[in-house]
């Protein structure tokens, strides 16, 4: 079973992250249906695994994509996300529109019991709400300039830089953080 991270600092940039190393040896996170309900209760959007068929995969990974595409985006000044930036590398309308169209929708209810506990309750389309609404906040706020990339060899995960100084280098210091700093160790010793 695939262990799902959640390290981005944003929901949709985390369901961005389910797709790994895009660059090289893509590995996708979400191969079957069952991947993308069980990602929604990881990720704490909803406490049940909602139900999930073929077609709602494509459509979690059409999300997954379009938040992608809008994280990366830099438009130039006087550029907007409609117009594509020079030599074309912009983001499509299509992707601004699908993100609102899904973040649009009812999201995900959450309830405080009479225990005193959280519920999180929905369907999957609720959940991707959620996550759209998530990614709006983030990708249309002041937080947009402080999306970066991970600097490790392979690894193409966005995630917000909350560091002093905007200074963070990898999306985890266990992993990417830590592969780079015994890399570099080693290249050292041998020199």
């Amino acid at each position: 079973m695939t262990s799902f991270t959640f390290i981005s600092g944003n929901l949709g940039l985390d369901l961005a992250g389910t797709l790994q190393h895009r660059r090289a040896d893509r590995r996708d996170l979400l191969r079957e249906p069952a991947d993308l309900a069980r990602w929604t209760v990881e990720a704490g959007i909803l406490d049940v695994p909602p139900t999930v068929v073929d077609a709602d995969l494509v459509a979690g990974k059409t999300l997954r994509e379009a938040i992608y595409r809008l994280a990366l985006y830099r438009p130039a000044a006087g550029d907007t996300i409609d117009r594509p930036a020079v030599g074309g590398a912009g983001v499509a309308a299509d992707d601004r529109l699908l993100v609102n169209r899904v973040a649009a929708g009812p999201p995900a209810s959450v309830l405080l019991n009479d225990a005193g506990r959280v519920e999180r309750a929905g369907d999957l389309a609720a959940a991707l709400s959620t996550v759209a609404r998530e990614a709006v906040q983030l990708l249309g706020g002041p937080r947009a300039v402080q999306i970066k990339e991970c600097g490790g060899e392979v690894c193409t995960r966005l995630y917000v830089d909350t560091s002093r100084g905007s200074s963070r280098r990898w999306c985890d210091m266990h992993e990417c953080g830590n592969r780079a700093k015994a890399a570099g160790f080693r290249a050292r010793q041998r020199a």
